[in-house]
């Protein structure tokens, strides 16, 4: 039995192609009909992009104090990266603006940079992110095609392993502080290699002690609500 008033803690695998605002809008709106309330208090705990999929944690109510607390814990995450191009949002949501000759690269070239990207590093944030300037979104001032000066923040690489080497395309698993941008590492990583770097693919697999695995999708946690019995 869900207490959404009193709060409850819910596990979302994000889809491709929503924002984590759409989620939350989506979860709210439904749980507002079904109770036949006019509000509810309703957040996530740590941005996900629309082209990255996995755990979203959604609170509700009186568990929405948690959410700070949930937030700064350690990220883990798998994805893939391609180093044969460069694009200006570091994934697939602008075009190819330049592409780069990776014959030269080797699998244990990579295999070794990776591992000396462990450890505490400044990190900047993309232009095409959420991360506010002046009260305004980087991707709005981006999308207006303005170029701003990001102050670099302070990041914690735990664990940053390649699983899987095919040239151009490399796979990774990812095990991070809050506040670290993987668009910003995959593009750091090609800097490094002296090629492109451009996250082709992102999935968060775990936020703390929660999991992916105890995750439920979307559709059958808004039919879950549609189907629960509310006193």
């Amino acid at each position: 039995m869900f207490d959404f008033v009193s709060g409850e803690t819910i596990l979302v695998d994000k889809p491709l192609q929503w924002t984590s605002f759409d989620v939350v809008n989506k979860l709210r709106s439904t749980i507002k009909r079904k109770l036949n309330i006019k509000k509810i208090k309703v957040g996530h705990a740590g941005t996900l992009d629309p082209l990255a999929s996995g755990l979203l944690i959604v609170c509700t109510g009186k568990r929405t104090k948690t959410i700070e607390e949930l937030m700064a814990q350690t990220k883990e995450y798998t994805g893939s990266i391609l180093l044969d191009q460069s694009r200006s949002s570091l994934d697939f949501e602008t075009e190819i603006d330049k592409l780069f000759d990776v014959s030269e690269l080797s699998c244990e070239r990579i295999e070794t940079l990776a591992e000396s990207f462990v450890g505490e590093q400044m990190q900047k944030a993309p232009m095409f992110s959420a991360k506010r300037v002046d009260g305004k979104k980087l991707y709005d001032y981006a999308r207006e095609g303005k170029e701003l000066t990001v102050k670099e923040h302070l990041v914690n690489i735990h664990e940053f392993e390649i699983t899987s080497c095919n040239l151009p395309q490399i796979d990774f698993r990812l095990k991070c502080s809050k506040g670290t941008y993987v668009r910003s590492l995959a593009r750091d990583f090609g800097a490094q290699l002296g090629v492109g770097g451009v996250l082709s693919s992102l999935r968060r697999t775990a936020i703390g002690d929660y999991n992916i695995q105890d995750s439920k999708a979307l559709n059958s946690l808004l039919k879950a609500i549609e189907d629960a019995e509310f006193e």
